[in-house]
């Protein structure tokens, strides 16, 4: 669709300013999954959406589904439950960490991040998403690392 915004100035024809393409996604392309062994969403979010062939994971922090509490306050712990929440998610779309893209990491702080490397090494052993690791502020439940991915799904 095709916005064109105007300017009307006193006695003159309507002016165009600029043009703006909008495109629309209808919902009934998307798959949206949901996995019993990943924790609820925290806010008004789908754990995950599959549009084409192709998994859109949302951040995810250290909850055990079992309890719905983030898990204890250490970080290596922290960091293994979101990695386990994740997979869980990716697996019930049909695919695995194996086949992940991107990988978007926060942590509050940067100083854990030779303990992550560690950590994500073990769960994604030789394949080597491209991946960011930002350092935020603050994180939902006051966790101390959150993880988003996107996920090839194999056809």
């Amino acid at each position: 669709m095709l916005l064109t915004f105007f300017i009307k100035k006193p006695n003159l024809s309507l002016i165009p300013i600029f043009n703006l393409n909008i495109i629309f996604i209808m919902n009934s392309n998307f798959n949206f999954i949901h996995s019993p062994l990943a924790p609820e969403a925290v806010g008004p979010y789908s754990q995950a959406i599959k549009f084409g062939n192709l998994l859109f994971c949302s951040g995810q922090i250290g909850i055990d589904p079992a309890t719905g509490q983030l898990v204890s306050g250490d970080f290596a712990e922290q960091a293994n439950q979101v990695l386990k929440n994740l997979n869980n998610i990716v697996l019930a779309a049909g695919s695995g960490l194996q086949n992940t893209i991107k990988a978007e990491i926060f942590l509050t702080d940067m100083n854990n991040f030779v303990t992550f490397n560690e950590i994500y090494s073990r769960w994604f052993g030789y394949h080597k998403p491209v991946r960011q690791t930002v350092e935020v502020s603050k994180l939902p439940k006051d966790a101390l690392i959150e993880i988003s991915l996107i996920v090839a799904i194999p056809t």
